[in-house]
């Protein structure tokens, strides 16, 4: 009668202790997951430059600044097109990063060391017209030699 008496206690033990057990388990933390509406900001402005080289080092200048999340030069409009994030930068350091790779922009003039280190084929006239609507004006080439 002991025995029995006994098993049923240790039974009824381990039976407690395993629905504590289990209701410490459907104890779990909920974690919200907020979305972030991001304020992006589209941009044009004016970059002189020439060639593909050049577009591919003003992008990456452009892209290297936090918060930008797009940017694309067009070569015949000599304009950049950036869309930021604007609560992570602003328009004048992505100005300032383009004009450290050696490109001026229409509001910060190039570095003239990282000028002097471009190819000889992204050397550009630092009179040139930027961020042009892409109409052509004429074909007219004797502004220049060939």
């Amino acid at each position: 009668m002991k025995r029995v008496i006994l098993s049923i206690a240790v039974i009824a033990a381990l039976g407690f202790t395993s629905c504590k057990n289990e209701t410490k388990k459907e104890t779990e933390t909920t974690t919200t997951e907020m979305s972030k509406d991001m304020a992006m900001t589209d941009l044009s402005f004016g970059v002189r430059g020439n060639c593909g080289m050049c577009k591919s080092t003003i992008e990456k200048a452009a892209n290297g600044v936090e918060g930008v999340a797009s940017a694309n030069w067009d070569v015949d409009k000599k304009k950049i097109d950036v869309s930021f994030d604007d609560t992570k930068t602003d328009v004048m350091a992505i100005h300032k990063a383009i004009a450290a790779s050696g490109y001026d922009t229409e509001k910060v003039a190039g570095d003239e060391e990282a000028y002097d280190g471009l190819p000889g084929c992204c050397k550009y006239d630092h009179e040139m017209m930027m961020n042009q609507s892409g109409e052509e004006e004429s074909d007219d080439h004797s502004n220049h030699d060939h």
